[in-house]
């Protein structure tokens, strides 16, 4: 059974850094392309980023030169290290891999 649980969201302030994690179970990241996603309140789930199982990476506009993916093989766990980050950065961020979800962490950019 593939179990993905994500964590290290909270409240940041506007300029604040966060690395959110994504720890897997039942699915190898290293076998598969995994992604971030984010929803706000009000909006629809949008693609953040995505690594491949080549260490390939790629960034929605939202995400290019503030966010950073990568993946620890040893550990099976996936992240996203944020930075600069912006109030329209708020949302609940996923993890997703081969069709399975984590349940979510909330990221709240606010002074």
């Amino acid at each position: 059974q593939v179990q993905l649980v994500e964590s290290g969201g909270g409240l940041v302030p506007p300029g604040g850094s966060l690395r959110l994690s994504c720890a897997a179970s039942g699915i190898l990241f290293r076998d598969y392309a995994m992604s971030w996603y984010r929803q706000a309140p009000g909006k629809r789930r949008e693609l953040v980023a995505t690594l491949t199982p080549a260490e390939n990476t790629y960034y929605e506009t939202v995400s290019q030169g503030r966010f950073t993916i990568s993946r620890d093989n040893a550990n099976n766990t996936a992240y996203l290290q944020m930075r600069s980050l912006k109030p329209e950065d708020t949302a609940v961020y996923y993890c997703e891999a081969m069709g399975h979800w984590g349940q979510g962490t909330q990221v709240t950019v606010s002074s």
